[in-house]
């Protein structure tokens, strides 16, 4: 197996799948102001992708050819067969792993059975994972989910998983009714990878909730010995949150609005008329802060309806 989990440097950092922000072009700009080392898509539906809507939500597998490696496709359903056959065409588009959604809480999908719900149907999520693993043939396997659904059930549900000889396993250390309202339970992940020790001595272990950067997991992997650290909402107030230096050195104005105008304008090439314009507005906050007039200036991006409105305010405050 190409295993490419086994080749990173410890600790070494993710950038989480999240659904409608981590798309290629979001990807592209993270790359330039600093690279995580391994980089995730949005998840997208094996059944979509199974269906005649499958043309609607490919998209979400976009990737550079040349750039943008490692990068795993995260995926999620409830019909092993379905996770089978994306699991191949994901080998043969040529990702370099496939992840198994099991920790979204969002409601709609928990109605569906899907995702977190596979933490109170583990018979499902065995098939599941079997299936993708026979899909994949020899790219690795992980499974990203949370540390219970109602209540906190570490040792029942991570030992079960790790039982599935998985590559990897990105726990997300929140329940799934906690979403993301309280503190992530980072005294969790002593278990976890004491659990890991004794069961699946080569599953690699990824910590996710509230890390705030990279010398963030370098802390964690000293206290806890997971040995990555997995980033989501950290990067929308830190867009260098990947950096490996020791002190960051911030952007300058013109250097966050420059990466905003080239944002706007990557997305326009990418996406034209294939995505809406006002899933760009919640890539700003990301930009435009930390500066005299920052404030002013995302309220005035808020309020443009067209691509050409947004560039056009930027050149305005700097050209």
């Amino acid at each position: 197996m190409k295993n490419f989990w086994k080749q990173l440097p410890k600790p070494f950092s993710v950038l989480a799948p999240m659904e409608d922000v981590t798309d290629i072009v979001f990807r592209q700009v993270i790359e330039e102001i600093a690279s995580p080392d391994v980089f995730f898509t949005e998840f997208v539906n094996c059944e979509g992708l199974m269906s005649e809507g499958r043309n609607a939500i490919i998209h979400r597998l976009d990737k550079s050819n040349n750039k943008q490696h490692p990068i795993v496709a995260q995926i999620w359903g409830i019909n092993p067969s379905n996770y089978k056959e994306v699991a191949k065409m994901i080998r043969e588009m040529g990702f370099d792993g496939i992840d198994i959604n099991m920790g979204c809480p969002q409601k709609k999908i928990i109605k569906a059975g899907a995702c977190a719900s596979l933490i109170n149907n583990p018979n499902l999520a065995k098939e599941i994972i079997q299936a993708t693993k026979e899909g994949a043939k020899d790219i690795p396997v992980s499974v990203k989910t949370r540390i219970g659904f109602n209540k906190i059930k570490t040792e029942e549900w991570i030992s079960f998983l790790l039982e599935q000889d998985i590559a990897a396993l990105t726990v997300h250390l929140r329940t799934a009714k906690e979403m993301s309202k309280v503190d992530a339970h980072w005294d969790e992940m002593n278990k976890v990878v004491a659990l890991r020790n004794k069961i699946a001595p080569e599953t690699i272990i990824i910590g996710n909730g509230d890390v705030k950067d990279f010398q963030d997991i370098v802390s964690k992997n000293k206290q806890y010995g997971m040995e990555g650290g997995m980033i989501g909402r950290g990067i929308f107030t830190n867009s260098q949150a990947f950096s490996k230096e020791d002190v960051t050195i911030e952007l300058t104005e013109k250097q966050r609005v420059d990466l905003c105008k080239k944002h706007i304008t990557l997305f326009a090439n990418q996406w034209g008329n294939t995505k809406k314009y006002d899933l760009l507005k919640k890539y700003y906050k990301i930009y435009i802060q930390g500066f005299d007039g920052a404030k002013d200036l995302r309220i005035n991006l808020m309020n443009t309806k067209t691509y050409e409105e947004a560039l056009n305010t930027l050149f305005r405050y700097y050209k």
